[in-house]
């Protein structure tokens, strides 16, 4: 595989503004904000929808989304996990039963007054999350320690006010699976979600190649109505973090409120300790924000929907031929398992079906004109190189999945690079908001006080990112004995923690 540079094949500066000109993005190093928005639509992801805050999400999104539901699917049935299917309405007096649901929830609700032109008694809520939902089914289900655990989840869309939307990343439905489970002891919950935690950091390690830190947020940033709230953070392209999936120790604060309770060994009742847990749509936002550069997309091979795209070279009086060609190649490649596809499209330019792909992101591109066919070659492209190479046939073939690999591999080395080059060690305040105003992560003591992080992020638009778990792969060394970077108090959590500016 030849060489790939760290900024994704391209040059940087006035390379890379080049490219964006050519591909007809805004260069991120101009504006990230812009560079997303083009790039989700560009790249035919999705597109706006005629409803507030809702997008569309077109084929090649769906698709996209479609290998994230499987991989994770057959992880979650693979745990011993069963999926269920809940309705979207929840009455409305149900949220109101755990005191800081609601009131984490409220001002973010879509309510529903009236069926046809019929008022409701008691207004209905389009389901922000399904905790209450689920505990109010658990306790006709649940009576007896024998019935325990119960391991459920969903597939589905949510719905959530967002005053400001962004495609994947805010959007006032979207979609996600949501877990809940229920366990006969405090011991058996934190368990269930330390291993979701630990699921989703693979998931997102070992196919989606984004390194991301795993930790516990502080009590300020926990989930309405949770006892501990675990997290998994990505740094994007502009420094800023990502909360990309989370999982929660929830006690028996929705098992009370809900009357989910059961009989224990010894005869006596108890209530259920819940947990809950979710990897949304954002995630492909988090894609795009990792791997992307100023052509667009760069999709990692094992999620990507086309991991091979063949595009034939012809003139008219020969293309048919060489798209036919193009298929039995991709009967090759498919043969080996992979996900490839024959441009087809006439009346189209080369450079133009290029550029295309490589706005998609499409790990690697094959050329193949009647020269190459003659010649038994091709020329076989990668998105993370501005190389071409001209290889034997078959040995482009039997080489194809070494060359995913090497895309796969190099594209999370690029990305943890990215996160560890710019997270910084600070002690002072002055530091920390010198680094949080360059764009950086920052690790730093803290005292724990809610105030104190009200105040810094009034301050920084920072907030605490997570307390990294002692195994964590990235920032886990143990520190005592500091002092908070903002009050000068005696630290907590007995190590440095993160902060960072968040979507």
């Amino acid at each position: 595989m030849p060489a790939m540079t760290k900024d994704g094949g391209g040059n940087k500066g006035k390379g890379q503004d080049k490219k964006a000109q050519q591909y007809g993005v805004t260069p991120q190093s101009v504006d990230f904000n812009d560079w997303y928005n083009e790039v989700v639509k560009k790249a035919d992801l999705a597109d706006n929808s005629p409803v507030a805050g809702a997008m569309v999400v077109k084929p090649y999104g769906s698709a996209l989304w479609e290998n994230i539901v499987r991989w994770l699917d057959d992880r979650f049935k693979a745990t011993g996990h069963e999926s269920l299917i809940f309705p979207t309405l929840i009455p409305m007096n149900f949220i109101a039963r755990e005191a800081d649901h609601v009131e984490g929830f409220a001002p973010e609700l879509f309510t529903v007054n009236k069926i046809g032109t019929e008022e409701l008694a008691e207004p209905y809520v389009m389901r922000p999350t399904s905790e209450t939902i689920i505990g109010h089914m658990w306790s006709g289900w649940l009576n007896s320690y024998r019935d325990l655990p119960f391991l459920h989840y969903q597939w589905g869309s949510v719905f959530r006010a967002e005053l400001r939307t962004k495609a994947f990343l805010r959007t006032s439905e979207f979609y996600w699976h949501e877990g809940h489970t229920a366990h006969a002891d405090e011991a058996e919950a934190r368990a269930e979600v330390r291993t979701i935690l630990d699921l989703y950091h693979e998931f997102c390690r070992d196919v989606l190649a984004l390194p991301v830190v795993r930790g516990e947020k502080s009590a300020s940033e926990r989930f309405a109505g949770a006892v501990a709230t675990y997290s998994i953070e990505g740094m994007m392209r502009d420094g800023k973090a990502l909360q990309s999936g989370t999982s929660h120790y929830l006690g028996q604060n929705f098992s009370r409120a809900f009357d989910v309770k059961f009989q224990t060994r010894d005869q006596k009742e108890d209530y259920a300790h819940t947990t809950s847990w979710a990897i949304s749509s954002r995630i492909i936002g988090a894609l795009i924000m990792t791997h992307g550069d100023d052509a667009g997309l760069m999709m990692p091979p094992r999620i990507a929907p086309i991991q091979v795209v063949i595009v034939p070279v012809g003139r008219k009086d020969n293309f048919d031929e060489m798209v036919a060609e193009g298929e039995r190649l991709a009967a090759q490649l498919r043969q080996n398992g992979l996900r490839v596809k024959v441009d087809k499209r006439d009346g189209v330019t080369n450079g133009f079906k290029y550029n295309d792909w490589e706005l998609k992101g499409v790990p690697v591109r094959i050329e193949l004109g009647p020269r190459d066919l003659e010649a038994g070659v091709v020329v076989v492209k990668n998105r993370t190189s501005d190389d071409k190479e001209t290889l034997e046939r078959d040995l482009a073939v039997g080489g194809m999945q070494e060359r995913l690999d090497g895309i796969q591999a190099w594209l999370l080395a690029r990305a943890t690079d990215f996160m560890l080059e710019n997270t910084v060690t600070v002690d002072t305040y002055d530091e920390f908001k010198a680094a949080i105003e360059d764009g950086k992560w920052v690790r730093a003591f803290h005292c724990g006080d809610p105030e104190s992080e009200r105040k810094i992020k009034e301050d920084t638009k920072a907030t605490v990112r997570n307390v990294p778990l002692d195994d964590a792969e990235f920032f886990n060394e143990r520190e005592e004995g500091g002092v908070c970077v903002h009050t000068g108090k005696p630290a907590a959590y007995g190590k440095r923690i993160l902060f960072g500016r968040q979507y």
